[in-house]
């Protein structure tokens, strides 16, 4: 990794530490990042507190989870990092304990749709099986939830998300919880009235037709 290239990415990883933290979507150290660059990738340190995040606090790894360089240990959650991004196209990975998240993810199996602002998010965001942070069982059960999705509600935990960039993986956890957030508030009020299978697809393919998102040219 050359030298400018990492520059950029410690940049663009320490923003978006800032950036998930100012939005109130991690407090204190429940959260991580991580950047993939060919055969390393750049993940913040194991107890960095995002809100506060420097270039001192990543750690660089290989794909196989050897420390390459810095001086921290890497994430409690590298597993999950490393699952993601061998079974993914993934090149960069969100993770956050966000207060809504965790609540519908404790009481549900997916994120009802509510809006359809689930469909960019390949549809409907489920919830992945419990089990302990760290380890191998929850890498594949977030797997399981990340199937044909780019984000995932983590059962009793969190949410997760991956996308080209640390930017748009910030941006997609910023929508599941700006969705869970959106279904509370629905639910204190009634019982909301969910998008059907129909009205989702028919989201879908007018993305497609509006080439919604993307820049002209």
């Amino acid at each position: 990794m050359h030298e400018s290239e990492r520059a950029r990415i410690v940049s663009e990883i320490v923003t978006a530490g800032r950036r998930l933290a100012g939005g109130g979507l991690v407090a204190g150290t429940a959260g991580n990042l991580s950047v993939r660059v060919g055969d390393h990738i750049v993940v913040t340190g194991s107890g960095t507190d995002l809100a506060d995040l420097t270039p001192a606090r990543l750690t660089v790894v290989d794909t196989g989870g050897a420390v390459l360089d810095g001086d921290l240990a890497p994430t409690s959650e590298l597993p999950l990092h490393l699952a993601i991004y061998r079974a993914t196209g993934a090149a960069a990975i969100a993770h956050a304990h966000s207060p809504s998240s965790i609540a519908v993810g404790a009481t549900h199996d997916v994120l009802p749709p509510v809006h359809y602002a689930t469909v960019p998010l390949g549809g409907v965001v489920r919830v992945a099986g419990y089990a302990t942070f760290g380890t191998p069982e929850l890498a594949a059960n977030v797997l399981a939830a990340l199937d044909g999705r780019v984000a995932a509600l983590m059962r009793n935990h969190g949410s997760v998300a991956y996308g080209a960039s640390v930017g748009e993986a910030c941006e997609r956890l910023e929508t599941v919880e700006w969705l869970a957030d959106v279904y509370l508030r629905a639910v204190a009020l009634g019982t909301p009235r969910l998008l059907t299978g129909k009205e989702l697809d028919a989201v879908a393919a007018q993305l497609e037709r509006l080439d919604y998102g993307r820049p002209p040219g």
